[in-house]
């Protein structure tokens, strides 16, 4: 018994058919769920369904994980204007946006962060001196910026 070619030629150990890859495998060390809504739905959590991805133990590239991670993106920011003093409170949509932890008015981290649906989250604006600033949302699968996302004044 041995390897051969489609021509028939054997192929030695040293000269087996394959590069190393830099897509690590990584095993999965718990049970992991995906929720998705029964149909159209308003992409809130209620009225879901569950099924399991991955059991504890399987083994999957580190790329296919990082495809189950969807950046965040932002549509509207409402109100675009408020105080230099803060406590505007923002209503920000989108998609993917159940991912975000935090939303920075220029380098000022945002109070009372409200993550209300996947494509809907809510922040208070912090004190920040007058003029635009970049909105960021600090996302799991990558921090996303609109830049001059909001304008305080004085």
């Amino acid at each position: 018994m041995g390897l051969y070619r489609e021509n028939g030629q054997r192929i030695t150990k040293a000269a087996f058919p394959a590069v190393a890859v830099s897509d690590t495998p990584q095993r999965v060390t718990e049970n992991v769920y995906l929720t998705e809504p029964y149909g159209r739905g308003d992409g809130r959590p209620e009225g879901s369904r569950r099924h399991l991805l991955y059991e504890a133990g399987d083994v999957v590239p580190q790329s296919v994980i990082d495809r189950l991670f969807t950046a965040a993106t932002i549509a509207t920011i409402a109100p675009a204007t408020g105080p230099a003093a803060g406590g505007t409170t923002v209503t920000i949509t989108g998609t993917d946006l159940d991912g975000v932890s935090a939303v920075n008015f220029g380098a000022t981290a945002g109070t009372e962060l409200k993550v209300v649906s996947a494509t809907e989250l809510r922040v208070k604006t912090p004190a920040v001196a007058a003029g635009a600033v970049n909105v960021v949302l600090v996302d799991d699968a990558g921090n996303v910026t609109r830049a001059n996302g909001f304008t305080y004044n004085a």
